[in-house]
């Protein structure tokens, strides 16, 4: 256990400055001047120079390269040329929309994924099954703006269940705020459970069919323990994998709800940063989400050992 998790913290941190890299060249491909690119094409040659010694643009490309891996490993991001900030705090602003709203679509995705998907495969041919999995390509088929200006439309703005956008206001209490991400979480969630209910059915499928399962059914065990103590818990590995899949998913993807939705979380961040040509904030925000990955995978590997003590590391 101790040396895997070693070497996953060492590929870990070779996935980060792998990031970096990339982070770092990206600015510096764009044709022309990347100070002049940030600051548009009004800004003056002095403000240009200003800019380039500012952000260290007029040293060589090797110590530029250096500071900015040292300084993004010590959790400096750099600074917002919109926001005149630091890009951490930034995004630690709009970090809390962005996470809410991951983990509220992923319940509504497991809530709605995980009974369909396990009785689908109890019943394997029946009307329901076939009903679901149709549904299911459905709703990975169907794209989530379309999924949320109709819940917007009908739910929101006809029926006033939930608030139509936002985020509630600066003085707005959790549960005020919570309120606001109800819809857009469905619209994610709904869009999500596709692939946990296939996957789900799937490996439910294999398990159904083991020797085991048929074993304890002729040793008289109620059917509701055989399905979700024996089946579910060895059919639950392929499952959690795809689960941290679709959170990461949740966490980086969210950008079209959020704009749909009007929240102010990372993905709105990022495509304003687009607008702006803030590209401090865009290399912020490509790291924190790169960093985000390598970290629910982690924990998903972790999980194995919990779901299945059969798996060693």
């Amino acid at each position: 256990m101790a040396k895997y998790l070693l070497r996953r913290i060492v590929g870990m941190f070779v996935v980060i400055i792998l990031v970096l890299t990339i982070a770092f060249v990206l600015v510096r491909l764009a044709p022309g001047d990347p100070a002049a690119l940030m600051l548009g094409p009004d800004a003056t040659p002095q403000e240009a120079a200003d800019l380039r010694t500012r952000l260290g643009l007029d040293q060589p490309i090797i110590l530029q390269y250096v500071k900015f891996v040292g300084n993004a490993l010590k959790g400096d991001l750099g600074e917002s040329l919109f926001f005149n900030r630091p890009v951490i705090s930034i995004l630690a602003d709009r970090a809390e929309p962005t996470i809410f709203l991951a983990l509220m679509s992923l319940f509504f995705a497991l809530f709605i994924a995980t009974p369909i998907g396990i009785y689908a495969a109890y019943k394997r041919g029946s009307l329901l099954d076939q009903s679901s999995v149709t549904s299911a390509m459905l709703a990975a088929s169907i794209p989530s703006f379309l999924t949320g200006l109709v819940f917007q439309r009908v739910l929101a703005t006809n029926l006033g269940w939930f608030p139509t956008a936002g985020y509630g206001g600066p003085d707005a209490d959790l549960w005020v705020r919570l309120e606001h991400l109800i819809l857009p979480s469905i619209t994610l969630g709904i869009t999500n459970s596709a692939l946990i209910l296939r996957f789900t059915r799937a490996s439910m499928l294999d398990i159904l069919g083991e020797d085991y399962v048929r074993t304890a059914r002729a040793k008289g065990m109620p059917e509701t323990r055989v399905v979700l103590r024996h089946a579910l818990k060895n059919a639950g590995i392929p499952i959690i994998t795809v689960v941290g899949l679709t959170f990461a998913l949740l966490v980086s993807g969210a950008v079209v709800t959020e704009r749909v939705f009007n929240l102010p979380g990372m993905g709105n961040l990022v495509v304003n940063a687009v607008l702006r040509r803030d590209y401090p904030v865009i290399q912020g925000t490509l790291i924190v989400v790169a960093s985000i990955y390598v970290l629910i995978n982690l924990a998903t590997d972790l999980l194995y050992f919990f779901i299945d003590k059969r798996v060693k590391y």
